[in-house]
């Protein structure tokens, strides 16, 4: 074996053992040489052999770098396999993304400024950063107070503080009766009731609002107007102003989740028409990633200091680093830029979706990164699941997103967001093949 090969086999087997870890730089090829007894010219050639095999990566002017694991497993798409293809995660990632958030937080890694990164931070985070978010939300009718956002560690934690702070132990939350998943569990840990509320093809029904208050006091609602997930459905101006203003008359408060809102602008969030009522959450885990973002809240002035109770006693507030971060992506651009390359990928995956399975009845919007599936009879929801996990793809049948007695329809989820494109297309493709198949088939051995 030629001595180059043997010396990239021994950093392989370093790397694999755990001894140099992602991120790790290996040391100047002048001095490598020294410590492995090795010429000069033998060490480039070891350091272009790791590079070849996607161990490392080499940065102009700052070294080489050991690489951030690569999961090389393939989709299946025939029984058996170990592999999956996702539509359950719902994490889209554009291509420019990894380089633009590792530009954005340079300037952070200095000794000085890591130094101030280290100490604590509340709720009310920075005042850099309550502008940061005031700014990434404005839109043309509607600018929020940065005296006015409150910060979480991620969305889902600035959701559980919002239901902690306005409604008590066995207080009743109103929800759509198809709703965010993870809003179950977080009712289900504070002792909260969840009421479920009619959802037609606008959204939210304000009537079913109405109604729900008429049986017994509730405490608040939660709804997700713009591009709600599961069903893509955004609520027209007309249905806004309407629920804006019976919150008003019925002096019960909305949580509103706009998670999913930055890749449609057309409309303002219901707390531009009530503002004293309506408490808006967002994050950066869609528009960035979910392992690099920060959660945030703008929530009307009577109902801070609650807020501000909440995050604090849930051991929800931020960590600074993390918060800084965010604020330098969203003063500098990356968030913009990354937001606008993912506006465009979602209407290219829906394009995916459209010649696939446009014979079906599918609910969804050109700019989401999800559509909601009616299956074909004789299939129901759980079956099809069954199938496509035989299949190796992962769907969410409509029973996570249905709440209390409310009967899910024989539906599923497909989240579009995770795979790469071409496993998508290939994924859509199998589950057409399945849908119009018959349950029976999975019988036949």
């Amino acid at each position: 074996m030629e001595s180059y090969r043997r010396v990239a086999d021994e950093v392989t087997a370093e790397i694999a053992a755990g001894r140099l870890r992602p991120g790790d730089r290996l040391p100047p090829q002048r001095d490598f040489a020294r410590q492995r007894g090795i010429a000069n010219s033998t060490v480039a050639r070891v350091y272009a052999e790791l590079n070849r095999r996607g161990l490392t990566v080499g940065e102009v002017g700052r070294g080489t770098f050991v690489r951030a694991a690569v999961r090389h497993s393939g989709p299946a798409f025939t029984e058996p396999g170990d592999s999956r293809v996702d539509l359950e995660l719902n994490y889209p990632v554009v291509p420019e993304q990894p380089r633009l958030l590792a530009d954005g937080i340079r300037s952070l890694l200095r000794p000085d400024v890591l130094l101030s990164s280290m100490r604590p931070v509340g709720a009310v985070g920075t005042p850099q950063a309550r502008d940061a978010v005031a700014e990434l939300l404005t839109h043309e009718e509607w600018r929020p107070d940065p005296a006015r956002v409150l910060f979480a560690g991620n969305g889902r934690q600035a959701i559980a503080a919002a239901v902690a702070a306005l409604v008590p132990p066995g207080g009743r939350l109103g929800v759509e009766e198809l709703t965010y998943p993870v809003l179950k569990t977080i009712a289900g840990r504070l002792g909260v009731t969840l009421v479920p509320l009619t959802v037609d093809k606008d959204g939210l029904v304000p009537e079913a609002v109405a109604e729900a208050a008429r049986k017994a006091p509730l405490k608040a609602i939660y709804l997700q107007p713009t591009l709600h997930n599961p069903l893509s459905v955004t609520m027209p101006a007309e249905r806004r102003a309407e629920l804006a203003e019976l919150l008003g008359r019925l002096g019960v408060r909305a949580i509103e989740d706009t998670i999913w809102s930055f890749l449609s602008d057309d409309l303002p969030p219901l707390a531009a028409l009530a503002p004293d009522h309506v408490i808006v959450i967002d994050s950066l885990s869609k528009r960035l990633a979910p392992g690099l973002t920060i959660g945030f809240a703008v929530v009307p002035e009577a109902a801070v200091a609650g807020m501000t109770a909440a995050l604090h006693s849930g051991g929800w507030t931020p960590m600074r680093f993390a918060l800084e971060a965010a604020t330098t992506w969203m003063t500098d651009g990356v968030v913009r830029a990354v937001t606008r390359d993912k506006r465009r990928e979602a209407m290219a995956r829906q394009e995916i979706v459209a010649r696939r399975l446009g014979g079906f009845t599918l609910r969804s919007d050109p700019r989401s990164y999800y559509c909601w599936w009616e299956l074909p009879r004789p299939w129901r929801a759980d079956t099809f699941v069954a199938a496509a996990a035989r299949h190796g793809i992962a769907v969410t049948p409509a029973a996570a997103f249905a709440v209390g007695d409310y009967r899910a329809p024989n539906a599923v989820r497909l989240g579009l967001a995770s795979p790469p494109a071409g496993t998508l297309e290939r994924a859509l493709t199998t589950l057409a093949g399945l849908a119009v198949s018959s349950p029976e088939d999975l019988l036949v051995e």
